[in-house]
């Protein structure tokens, strides 16, 4: 899962780390896809590397962090890990259980804007509330501006 305000690299960073794109060329650029309210955005993408093939389940949340009123903006995210546990519960519940493929977010790379004047309370309500559902990793976006 990636979470940051728009602008910040998400799709970029994704695009170089498993060196594919996540977003078609024609796809809107950053200041078209801003949303009035977050969505979660679920891709799929098949990564194949020295014979193994690994299905990769990128999740996205435009419209993070951009309205002017932020308060409560994670709740659209929570929503959707504690479905995804939901789910996955319900699943290996069942008395006849099936392999399922594990659909849980095993980590958010949660991205904070470079502003050099340390996090934002909305950084650090989000990430107290996400810390014990999911492993979060902050990362510093565009870090070369701050030199």
């Amino acid at each position: 899962m990636v979470v940051g305000e728009s602008g910040l690299g998400k799709s970029t960073l994704i695009n170089s780390l498993f060196l594919t794109d996540l977003y078609s060329p024609e796809y809107p650029g950053p200041s078209h896809r801003i949303k009035k309210t977050v969505q979660v955005e679920q891709s799929k993408v098949l990564i194949k590397e020295g014979g193994v093939q690994l299905l990769l389940t990128i999740v996205d949340t435009p419209g993070f962090g951009d309205a002017v009123d932020n308060s409560n903006c994670w709740q659209p995210v929570i929503d959707y890990i504690d479905s995804k546990f939901e789910d996955y519960l319900n699943a290996e519940s069942r008395v006849n259980r099936r392999q399922m493929p594990d659909n849980r977010v095993q980590c958010c790379l949660y991205f904070i804007a470079p502003s050099g004047h340390g996090l934002k309370p909305l950084d650090i309500e989000f990430m107290k509330r996400l810390h014990e559902k999911v492993n979060i990793i902050p990362l510093i976006a565009k870090a070369d501006t701050l030199t």
